[in-house]
């Protein structure tokens, strides 16, 4: 208690205003608070739970009788600390079923956990066992450094070059001319190579920054648990100890734990073993689950035991890290080109530096004032070793302008920018080479639903028999009665407990969703109270193939045994042989009844329905033995619902971009061939005119029959498969690769991973998507939009148009200056570019240049020509036309400077030089303005979109008047007065009418590009 002085009066009085039952309530507050930290200071907890487990530790402990829920559950929570989470740990480890069974088994640990098996923990209480178990995240390797960035830029052989010219040069520089003008050239060099270094250490820094970014959204996943009796969504993150978690195919299990309840649970444990085989998980063999492991198949509740670093996944996790050298096709491409235009250069640089070494050992090279500079054994020895270093320097400066450095960093710059951009465009890209690969697309294999459609299902229509059923009171009861327990319990979706007052939330597949709202808002079912009078004996989750689920129940008071079926219409009508009426008459289903009922189903397709319909039949027990198999034969037509999955807006819009970009779209679905091809129309992909006969719609076991002759001559032809399975999806990707298509596939089920898996791109869906499906794909459609995976088609095309339109402006700054050096250096033993000056052009201009044109966005003409195939080359010919003309141009102009640029303007060498290497600078920063568009005569269209653009071409003019103007020693340059600038400018902007005049030769290729 804190000692009272001036205050205790005004105390006092604030305690006399309070009234008597408040004061005793605080009186009673702060007695709880004092015995609560008492008792949490001194760990003295358990009861005769200690003594009976080994997974608590033994400790003394007094018991206070106080009758008071809160204090009761806090007092739990402080038992929690004593947890041996060592034991438990290893226990669901080693799968030590043994070591579980003696502890009492999973209620036990449950018990031990403080967690209601039904009711899962409290939303209150998950602060609390965060910080006794720890937060579920695994500890990362330490990331690279920025310094570790700036070493392996230092590594690069050109970059090891210069600075070996800039030391030569600066020592013999100072000995030259003295330390206070001789260190101009060489820390030139030294300045100019720093600058190149932080620009790419930076880049890849922060490049890197945004893999671990995507890294940790990537593992950010959904996962649902059950707090306070409700199924709640929440981040895997925010898991903890005592949770109990729901799992259902195709999730991931997001810690270690022990399963509690479901049925056929199984689970995909290669990424832990490497065993490919599928275990069966249940509670009296095997009811232990591991974090980062998959479920293939059935659902079930888990206890969570263990997460973050206590886990068997924690631990791998942590010596694991994602690959962020990851090395584009595009990238490989690059790499080749600049390697081979490297050797070019090389083998330029030594034929220039043979012929400068004989120019000056024969008495050829002369100085500014026209006298030899070299007379045989009377030329001092320091003066031969100046030269020889200067002709070194000239020949390594005709390496550096041939080595395109920024071709590399137009590549880095390229993809992060169009990574960030596509997040924002709802696509998140898990693999780099997604990127440019999905720019070469030529057919895409899309879902149906929640893809081309909202996947917002809501049941529209609902038949008894072979009448439509509007109101629930139409219902004989006994029928109601079986077809609420067909709903109730053979589903995977929960209903929320909710006031009487309150809609009831529920929670499942939109499926599963609609019939549950169907059954409860319309037909006013209460499921859970359905649930609570049954006994689940045996379940049959939905499958792919058989396109059905099923559920194996008995009644509390009875002891016949039920089988429920749900599923794809056609499918439950062939296991029936009779069905219900309206007033619960039951009726022979034969051969001609059932061409009426298909004649129903047909009809509600054709209106884009989805025909789900339930049937039962009832089986007297036999020695009081529940058989685990259900009945599939002779079942009772229950009732037929359609379901209404209305297209997304802009689908349409979407399909038609994809066709006329030269991108065909497959749809492949689950739905009968009516809805299949009433949605197709609806979406665009198909038009009424294409009939059924045509081979544009097929079956996926018609698809699957076929001989592979028959396959590979139709598989171009087909626009809809439908009841396909994902085998069917999986042999449609391998013939459609076969045929020479580079194919996109998207997919969210667990059994679409390999057909992901094997497309040239695979994208799966963020909201309905399971975490397999995500694991196997390259891209992740956030939104599950159709329109967004036509927006990363975009994207794609942009990446690879942007890096060609860079590819262009770079060689043609190194063809320029490559032969301007060349023809000047052979021709006058003098090459008007310095080091510098060229390292500025190459590498520093150049860097701003990749990221201008990098930043370029998609626009609508990328979308009006066809793909680029897999062996385009990277230089296409148009590019050549452009690159050559606009080369050709500059070297024309330069080499006049060179040799008649005194005449003309009536100034020194310096001057001149100075005029060649601004009139050069300036023509690329024009020439930027017809790489935007390599074939469009328009430049300028939608540069006011690209407000980065314009500022690096700002900021490359002011750095140019600076080096030209005040930075004289370190550029090697004379200030020029306004009407040589005029001049230099005007040599500079004719660059754009030639470049219109060019575009005017018509060049013929495979593809027309337009760009």
């Amino acid at each position: 208690m804190r000692s009272r002085k001036s205050s205790d009066k005004i105390t006092l009085d604030q305690e006399d205003l309070i009234p008597e039952p408040k004061r005793n309530q605080r009186r009673w507050r702060i007695a709880y608070t004092a015995i609560y930290f008492t008792r949490l200071l001194v760990s003295l907890s358990k009861k005769a739970l200690v003594s009976q487990t080994k997974i608590l530790r033994s400790l003394s402990y007094v018991a206070v009788d106080v009758h008071d829920d809160t204090f009761q559950h806090e007092n739990k929570l402080v038992s929690l600390t004593n947890v041996d989470q060592r034991t438990l740990n290893d226990i669901i480890k080693e799968k030590n079923l043994e070591s579980l069974n003696r502890l009492g088994g999973v209620i036990q640990v449950a018990t031990i956990l403080e967690t209601d098996v039904k009711d899962g923990t409290r939303e209150a209480d998950a602060a609390f066992r965060r910080d006794v178990f720890g937060a579920n995240r695994f500890k990362k390797p330490p990331s690279k450094s920025f310094l570790s960035f700036v070493l392996e830029a230092c590594k690069d052989l050109t970059i090891i070059i210069l600075l070996v010219c800039a030391i030569m040069s600066l020592v013999f520089g100072i000995k030259q001319h003295g330390l206070k003008n001789g260190w101009y050239d060489g820390g030139s060099i030294i300045v100019a190579v720093v600058l190149v270094i932080a620009v790419s250490a930076i880049s890849n820094f922060k490049q890197s920054k945004q893999f671990e970014k995507l890294s940790d959204e990537s593992r950010d996943i959904t996962v649902q648990v059950v707090r306070d009796g409700r199924h709640n969504h929440i981040s895997i993150f925010d898991v903890v100890a005592g949770d109990v978690v729901s799992l259902k195919i195709g999730d991931q299990i997001p810690a270690d734990g022990l399963f509690l309840h479901g049925y056929s649970l199984k689970v995909d444990e290669s990424s832990m073993t490497g065993e490919s085989d599928h275990v069966e998980v249940n509670g009296s063999e095997n009811p232990f689950l591991l974090s980062g492991t998959k479920v293939t198949d059935g659902f079930g509740f888990m206890l969570v035991t263990s997460v973050g670093m206590n886990t068997a996944w924690g631990e791998m996790m942590s010596s694991i890290s994602r690959d962020l050298d990851e090395q584009t096709p595009l990238q490989a491409r690059l790499n080749k080109l600049t390697s081979y235009i490297g050797k070019v250069g090389l083998t330029v640089a030594i034929l220039v530096l043979a012929v400068m070494m004989i120019r000056y050992f024969t008495g050829n090279t002369r100085d500014d004032n026209g006298r030899k500079e070299y007379y045989g054994s009377k030329t001092k020895v320091s003066d031969v070793l100046d030269s020889v270093v200067s002709i070194i320097a000239a020949a390594v400066t005709i390496v550096v302008v041939a080595i395109p450095e920024g071709l590399p960093l137009a590549v880095t710059l390229t993809l992060a920018y169009s990574m960030k951009k596509m997040m924002k465009d709802n696509a998140m890209v898990r693999k780099l080479s997604a990127c440019e690969t999905m720019g070469s697309a030529t057919i895409i294999c899309t879902d149906k639903t929640g893809t081309l459609t909202l996947n917002q299902m809501k049941v529209t229509e609902f038949c008894l028999g072979k009448e439509t059923i509007e109101d629930n009171t139409e219902i004989e009861s006994e029928v109601y009665q079986l077809l609420q327990e067909g709903v109730a319990l053979n589903t995977t979706g929960i209903v929320n407990k909710a006031h009487a007052n309150l809609v009831p939330e529920i929670i499942g597949s939109p499926t599963e969703k609609a019939i549950l709202s169907w059954a409860v808002m319309d037909l006013g079912m209460d499921i859970n109270e359905t649930k609570g009078k049954c006994e689940i004996i045996h379940v049959e989750t939905f499958n792919s193939e058989k396109k059905r689920s099923g559920v194996l129940m008995r009644k509390n008071s009875e002891k016949a045994i039920h089988t429920h079926w749900k599923g794809a219409a056609e499918m439950i009508l062939a296991m029936c042989s009779n069905y219900y009426v309206r007033n619960g008459e039951l009726r022979d289903l034969n051969e001609e009844e059932k061409v009426q009922f298909g004649a129903i189903i047909q009809s509600m397709a054709a209106k884009s329905l989805r025909c789900i319909a339930f049937a039962h039949k009832k089986v007297v027990e036999e020695n009081s033995q529940a058989s685990a198999k259900l009945e599939e034969n002779g079942m009772t037509f229950m009732g037929l619902v359609g379901l209404k999955d209305p297209c997304r807006i802009g689908v349409k819009t979407a399909v038609e971009s994809c066709k006329n970009a030269g991108v065909n779209v497959t749809m492949i679905t689950g739905d009968n061939m009516h809805t299949a091809r009433a949605i197709a129309i609806e979406c665009g992909i198909l038009t009424p005119e294409q009939e059924m006969k045509n081979g544009a719609v097929v079956e996926g076991v018609q698809f699957r029959n076929y001989s592979p002759e028959e396959r590979m001559a139709k598989i171009d032809h087909i626009q809809v498969m439908a009841r396909s399975s994902p085998f069917d999806k999986l042999l449609m990707v391998q013939c459609l690769k076969k045929k020479g298509h580079v194919v996109a596939v998207t997919g969210d089920g667990t059994n679409d991973a390999p057909a992901l898996k094997e497309a040239d791109i695979g994208l799966s869906m963020g909201i309905q998507g399971t975490e397999v499906a995500k694991e196997s794909s390259d891209i992740v459609i956030l939104d599950d939009n159709f329109t967004s995976v036509v927006t990363v088609l975009r994207w794609g095309r942009c990446v690879y148009n942007n890096i060609q339109k860079f590819i262009q402006f770079q060689l043609t700054v190194n063809v320029a200056a490559l032969v301007i050096n060349f023809v000047a250096a052979v021709s006058s033993g003098k090459i008007p570019l310095t080091a510098v000056q060229l390292l500025w052009v190459n590498l520093i201009m150049d860097t701003l240049g990749a990221l201008a044109l990098a930043t370029e966005q998609p626009t609508n003409d990328l979308m009006t020509r066809p793909p680029v195939g897999r062996s385009e080359p990277l230089i296409t010919k148009i590019m050549w036309r452009n690159l050559l003309a606009q080369a050709l141009y500059q070297v024309t102009i330069l080499l006049t400077l060179q040799f008649k640029g005194r005449a003309i303007f009536g100034v020194d060498e310096e001057v001149k030089n100075t005029l060649i290497f601004n009139t050069f600078v300036l023509c690329q920063v024009f020439n930027e303005f017809n790489a935007r568009k390599m074939e469009k005569m328009n430049i300028f269209k939608g540069i006011h979109k690209n407000k980065l653009f314009l500022a690096i071409i700002g900021i490359t003019i002011t750095l140019q008047v600076l080096m030209v103007e005040l930075l004289k020693k370190f550029a090697s340059t004379e200030r020029l007065n306004w009407q040589q600038w005029g001049a230099c400018i005007a040599i500079a902007v004719l660059s754009w009418p030639i470049g219109c005049l060019v575009k005017c030769i018509p060049v013929y290729c495979k593809r027309t590009q337009s760009h």
